[in-house]
């Protein structure tokens, strides 16, 4: 871990970040592979290894992509259908914490970031960290998804639907 200084607020986003990332990750870590790449039967729902290779590529546009300019390639479409094993998910979030670890440490937190896409809310965008508080936004809002979904696969297989 980055931390040096307790009451640094950078190492206090970072460290969010990372509690929400690694929940999501533990979250994983307790299905097995047909419920992990399940779908609820709903318009628009996606399976938690979708929302954890999503967040994958997520975390590492802001962090690289954006507050770096350090293009990371990534296929956003893609990253909502994707099916794999519980493991290769779990490799891959492992990956993706470090390299994002490794942006945060080559990032000065207070610059503007090198590459903000257009159309995004400006107020956030001024800095990196307001960049890396989306991060922790998103993730937030997708450990939630997650969490229902895994919830309602566990009911619906409990024979509660």
């Amino acid at each position: 871990m980055m931390t040096t200084d307790p009451l640094s607020r950078d190492d206090v986003l970072v460290d969010f970040i990372l509690l929400k990332f690694d929940e999501l990750v533990a979250l994983l870590e307790t299905m097995d592979d047909e419920s992990a790449n399940a779908e609820l039967p709903a318009p628009g729902s996606n399976s938690v290894v979708q929302l954890m290779v999503h967040c994958c590529g997520m975390m590492r546009r802001w962090s690289s992509s954006v507050n770096r300019g350090v293009e990371v390639p990534r296929d956003r479409d893609a990253e909502f259908s994707a099916r794999m094993p519980v493991r290769e998910a779990v490799s891959l979030a492992a990956h993706t914490r470090a390299a994002f670890l490794a942006d945060v440490a080559a990032t000065d937190a207070d610059s503007a970031p090198a590459a903000v896409p257009q159309g995004r809310e400006h107020f956030w965008t001024v800095s990196t960290r307001g960049v890396l508080l989306h991060v922790l936004e998103e993730l937030a809002q997708h450990l939630g998804q997650a969490e229902i979904t895994r919830d309602a696969l566990a009911d619906r297989g409990a024979g509660r639907d």
